[in-house]
């Protein structure tokens, strides 16, 4: 299972990629790995403000219908527009092509919640 060193993640098994301002947010693998085959995704519309926690995205696979969570509180600012054709994208590359939105984030303080690999992981694989 891959757990890229430079991403942040949380609990609800969201990523984020901290560039400046901006936060990329898709699902790890581990999370599409549960899911199962992605067959639809539910982005976000730009200019959408958001509160962290609060809902961000809709996954739906063969296996079940999933809330994504905004890990920051802010703006959304662009959404992958291929994800509505190819929702697979994010079982084939869930921390490349697979992203599903970028949010121009407010509150620093917020980055502290985030988990880093080593935390991640270890959730994700409860001692495997």
């Amino acid at each position: 299972m891959n757990f890229p060193q430079e991403l942040k993640y949380t609990k609800d098994h969201e990523w984020v990629r901290l560039e400046g301002s901006r936060a990329v947010v898709g699902i790890t693998a581990f999370a599409q790995s549960e899911l199962g085959d992605i067959v639809f995704i539910e982005v976000p519309p730009v200019g959408k403000k958001i509160k962290i926690h609060g809902g961000l995205s809709v996954v739906e696979s063969v296996k079940a219908v999933s809330d994504i969570y905004a890990p920051l509180t802010g703006t959304v600012v662009e959404v992958n527009e291929q994800l509505a054709d190819q929702p697979e994208l994010v079982n084939q590359d869930p921390y490349g092509e697979g992203w599903i939105a970028i949010l121009e984030w407010e509150n620093s303080d917020e980055t502290d919640q985030l988990l880093g690999v080593d935390q991640y992981q270890a959730l994700a694989l409860g001692g495997k």
